[in-house]
C-alpha cells in the first residue's frame, strides 16, 4: 500500500514501523507536524510537548537508557537549546534505539537564522542520515533506530524545508514492535563525570571511526555513473535539484548518510569522473571535508552559500543558464505579514507603541509582527525567552548610566514556559525595574496551535493541570500588587495597567490574556471569556478619513475612497471602534 505524504508525516510514520515506543518535541516549523502525526499512532507510542527542545532531548534520552525506543524533534534553532544533553549523550550512548530529528530551514522561510545543522553532527560526533524525499524519510527515520542500537549512539536525521513539507509516494509497512530493551544500571556508563568522560571520549572516538567504515559501504551511499565528464556530490534534496540540472550525462553519488562520510568511497568515485562538484545548501560542509582529503571540487566557488537551492540557481551558478520567465505588465500588490483581524495582541500594541521613552524587547512568536508597520512596537527580538533577559539587562545598563528609560519585554505564553522563567527569576533575584508582560493567547499560536503547560491540555489530548501565571509569578517573587491581568483588547484597562507598572522601580508582570481568534475555543475559554460573534461598522456619515482606526494596522480595516471594514473579515474586537476620535465606529452582535 502506498501513500502521498509529507516528509513529516513520513519520519512520524517511519517512528511507528520502527518499534518507537516515546516521542517529545517542542513545536517550530519546519518539524511541528512530525509529532502531530505521531499522536495518529499513541495507542502505540506514547508522545508530549514538551515545555522546550532541551527538555524534550532530555526525556526522550530518559527513555531510551530506560530501554524504549526513542525520537525527539525540533527545528535547527531548536538544537541550540538541545545542544546540552546532545553532546554528553554523544558521549555515554544509549541503550534503546534514539534519533533526534533536526529540520533545517534554508531561506529562512520560518525562523530567525538559517544555520546549517549538519555542523552539529561532527561537532557532537554523532551519525546524520540526510533523505531526499518522503520515501527516504520513513525508510532513513527506521535505519537510523537500528543504526543508533548497533553503534551504541544518538543518530541525527537531517532533513530541510522542502522535505519537511513536499510531498512524494510512500510505501507503507506493518509496525515491528520492538521490546524496551532491559535496563541495567552502569554508573560508568551514563554517569559523566569527568574520571568517567575520559573513558567515554576514548570510545567515542573508537566508535566514530567504525561508524565510518560502515559509511564506506552503506546502501544508503549510492554511486551512478553515466558520464566521464562531470560527476556530482549531493544529499538530501539539494540531489533531487542536481539530478534535474546535470541530468542523465553526469555521474551522481548520492550520500544518505553525510556524517561521517564515506571517504573512501568518494575518493573512488572522484577517480572516475574529470570533474567533482558538489552541490549542497548553505554551508561548504561537504566540500571543507572532501578538499581536507585532497580531492580537488568545485562547490562554494559557484553554488550560493545562502539561501535555498532550486534548480534554477543551480543551472545559472554553474552553467550561465537563466530560465525563461513569464513576464506580466500587472504588478501583485505588497502584502506585508500582519497579525488577524481580530488578534488580541493588537490591541495591547497599539496601547504599547504610544509609549514614549520606552524600549521594548521583543521576542519570538505571532506578536513579533508588534515590530511592523503600523505599530513599530519592538526593538529586539533575538531568540527564544531573551525578551526579558534582555530586557533586564538593558534596563540595568539605562539604570546604571543614569539614563531615565524604562524597559518593557514582551513575551508569549509558550515562550515564557520555553524558556522565559529563567529571565523573570534573574530580574527578582536581582533586583531588577524591567516590566515583563506576557501575551496568553491561551495556545501555542505561531506554529499552529499546539497545547503546552498553560493550556490545560496535553498533546494526545487529555485534561492536564494548567499552569496558573499569576501563582508562577508569585513563587518566583514578584509581589501580588506587581502582578496585572488584563484584557487586552480593552485598550483603557491595559493602559491603566502598562502606565502604573511603568511608573513602578521593582519588577512587575502584566498578563495580558485573551484567545488566539483562530483558536478552537474550548469549554473554558467560551466560559471565562465573550467570544459571542460581533462585527464592527463604520457610519460614514461621522468618519472623517483620519486613518486613525487604519494604523492599527488591522487587515480587515480597507483604506481608499472611503474607510471601511470587511465584515467577512472582523471579529468584533472593538480596538478600531476604541482609537476613533469621532466615534464613528459601531460594534454589533452578528
Amino acid at each position: 500500500m502506498k501513500e502521498l505524504m509529507t516528509g513529516n508525516e513520513a519520519i512520524a510514520r517511519g517512528a511507528y514501523e520502527a518499534g518507537a515506543l516515546f516521542a517529545s518535541a517542542y513545536p517550530g516549523t519546519p518539524s511541528t507536524e512530525i509529532l502531530e502525526n505521531v499522536v495518529l499512532y499513541k495507542d502505540k507510542i506514547y508522545c508530549e510537548w514538551a515545555p522546550n527542545e532541551k527538555v524534550a532531548m532530555e526525556a526522550a534520552v530518559g527513555a531510551a537508557v530506560a530501554g524504549a525506543r526513542s525520537l525527539c524533534a525540533m527545528k535547527h534553532v531548536g538544537v541550540n537549546v538541545a545542544a546540552d544533553p546532545l553532546f554528553t549523550f554523544a558521549y555515554t550512548g544509549t541503550n534503546g534505539g534514539f534519533v533526534l530529528v533536526s529540520a533545517d530551514d534554508p531561506g529562512m522561510h520560518s525562523s530567525q537564522n538559517e544555520q546549517d545543522n549538519r555542523n552539529y553532527a561532527s561537532f557532537a560526533r554523532v551519525p546524520m542520515l540526510e533523505p531526499s524525499n518522503s520515501q527516504e524519510a520513513k525508510d532513513f527515520t527506521k535505519l537510523a533506530f537500528a543504526l543508533s542500537e548497533q553503534f551504541d549512539t544518538p543518530v541525527m536525521l537531517r532533513v530541510t524545508t522542502r522535505i519537511c513539507h513536499s510531498k512524494s509516494l510512500v510505501e507503507l509497512e506493518d509496525r515491528i514492535d520492538v521490546a524496551m530493551k532491559p535496563y541495567e544500571r552502569n554508573i560508568p556508563k551514563y554517569v559523566a563525570t569527568p574520571a568517567n568522560g575520559k573513558v567515554m571520549r576514548r570510545k567515542l572516538i573508537d566508535r566514530i571511526k567504525a561508524m565510518e567504515a560502515y559509511s564506506n559501504t552503506a546502501e544508503i551511499n549510492k554511486a551512478e555513473y553515466n558520464g566521464k565528464a562531470i560527476g556530482v556530490i549531493s544529499a538530501g534534496v539539494a540531489y533531487q535539484y542536481a539530478r534535474e540540472v546535470f541530468g542523465s550525462e553526469a555521474s551522481y553519488l548520492k550520500l544518505g548518510m553525510t556524517y561521517p562520510l564515506p571517504m573512501e568511497m568518494i575518493r573512488d568515485f572522484a577517480s572516475r569522473v574529470d570533474k567533482l562538484y558538489v552541490i549542497e545548501e548553505m554551508d561548504p560542509y561537504m566540500e571543507n571535508q572532501i578538499r581536507m582529503a585532497g580531492i580537488d571540487c568545485v562547490g562554494k566557488a559557484v553554488i550560493p552559500e545562502m539561501d535555498e537551492l532550486n534548480t534554477d540557481v543551480i543551472r545559472q551558478a554553474v552553467f550561465g543558464i537563466t530560465g525563461e520567465t513569464v513576464s506580466s505588465e500587472t504588478k501583485a500588490v505588497g502584502r506585508p505579514p500582519t497579525m488577524c483581524a481580530g488578534c488580541p495582541h493588537r490591541g495591547f500594541f497599539q496601547v504599547l507603541s504610544k509609549k514614549k521613552n520606552v524600549m521594548i524587547s521583543g521576542d519570538i512568536g505571532c506578536y513579533t509582527l508588534g515590530s511592523a508597520p503600523p505599530l513599530q512596537a519592538m526593538d529586539t527580538c533575538i531568540c527564544m525567552g531573551a525578551s526579558i533577559s534582555a530586557g533586564h539587562g538593558a534596563a540595568k545598563a539605562f539604570t546604571n548610566a543614569g539614563i531615565d528609560r524604562k524597559v518593557v519585554a514582551v513575551i508569549g505564553d509558550s515562550t515564557f514556559f520555553h524558556s522565559g522563567i529563567t529571565g523573570l527569576m534573574d530580574i527578582v533575584y536581582n533586583k531588577g525595574n524591567c516590566v515583563t508582560a506576557i501575551l496568553d493567547n491561551r495556545i501555542t499560536g505561531m506554529t499552529g496551535h499546539q497545547e503546552n503547560p498553560g493550556t490545560g491540555f496535553t498533546l494526545m489530548g487529555d485534561p492536564t493541570v494548567e499552569v496558573d501565571l499569576v501563582m508562577l509569578c508569585r513563587a518566583i517573587g514578584i509581589k501580588q500588587e506587581n502582578i496585572y491581568t488584563v484584557n487586552p483588547i480593552d485598550l483603557k484597562e491595559t493602559k491603566a495597567a502598562l502606565n502604573d507598572a511603568l511608573g513602578k522601580d521593582e519588577p512587575t508582570v502584566i498578563i495580558a490574556k485573551w484567545p488566539c481568534i483562530l483558536k478552537k475555543f474550548s469549554e473554558q475559554d467560551k466560559k471565562e471569556f465573550d467570544l459571542s460573534p460581533k462585527v464592527c461598522e463604520i457610519d460614514q456619515t461621522k468618519c472623517r478619513k483620519c486613518k486613525t482606526c487604519v494604523r492599527t494596522g488591522c487587515p480587515a480595516i480597507h483604506s481608499g475612497d472611503i474607510i471601511e471594514i470587511d465584515a467577512t473579515m472582523c471579529t468584533g474586537c472593538a480596538v478600531c471602534m476604541q482609537v476613533c476620535p469621532f466615534d464613528a465606529i459601531e460594534r454589533k452582535v452578528r
